[in-house]
């Protein structure tokens, strides 16, 4: 038996026991620091030497440009997100992922099939019928959820990228403007994201401390991974 499973029935003609690499995911909700956490991983991970794929989401060469065209018309409908993003998630799963994890790669992935899972939830879809989306999912080494208080993100993206139509979740109608909308969104997609961390076992990292601490912090729990069978 190989050391990676399927959430279900998998994707076809994969066989987990071929996959010989390592797949780190690294979750959270927006602003929380995913992407300086990741760039760091890579950089330390590679100066171990490891080889290291770096992927996420609307990265797919067959729906990444699409998809993200069709959100900035602000009309995708809870459902056509939720497949639309599947299909990249897929795409890069079958086309990036799984090479690399067969070639014995680290895989560091910004968000994987929980936040496609917590936004969906948000916006109505039946949370059975949407784990049934992703059964195809590998489960990975090690979860790394990012965490941070509604108050802490509010000050980063104000002083980095400002708010987003759907990062506030506007489509929603949860606020007069994207600040107030912003807060009721990520204080739900937290929620979702703190029942998912029992439920598949996040290792939660609370993301207060300066960035070398957390840094460090996720690295002690990398490291056991990195031993050689």
């Amino acid at each position: 038996m190989g050391r990676f499973e399927f959430y279900g029935q998998g994707l076809p003609a994969v066989e987990a026991s071929e996959l010989k690499g390592k797949l780190v995911v690294v979750e959270g909700t927006d602003g929380v620091g995913r992407s300086t956490h990741i760039g760091l991983l890579k950089e330390w991970l590679e100066s171990k030497g490891h080889a290291v794929l770096d992927t996420g989401m609307t990265r797919s060469a067959l729906a990444g440009k699409g998809l993200k065209a069709a959100k900035e018309g602000h009309t995708l409908g809870g459902i056509t997100m939720s497949l639309f993003y599947a299909t990249d998630f897929a795409d890069r799963l079958e086309n990036e992922m799984i090479p690399a994890l067969r070639a014995g790669f680290v895989v560091l992935t910004d968000r994987y099939i929980y936040s496609l899972m917590a936004r969906a939830t948000i916006r109505g879809a039946d949370p059975e019928w949407v784990k049934g989306v992703y059964e195809f999912a590998l489960k990975p080494d090690i979860v790394i959820y990012l965490r941070a208080t509604v108050d802490e993100l509010m000050t980063r993206v104000v002083q980095t990228s400002g708010f987003n139509y759907w990062e506030s979740g506007m489509d929603l109608r949860l606020g007069e403007d994207m600040f107030d909308s912003f807060v009721v969104y990520q204080g739900r997609l937290m929620a979702v994201f703190d029942t998912m961390a029992g439920d598949y076992g996040f290792h939660v990292v609370d993301t207060a401390a300066n960035i070398q601490n957390v840094s460090d912090e996720i690295k002690t729990l990398l490291e056991p991974l990195l031993i050689p069978a």
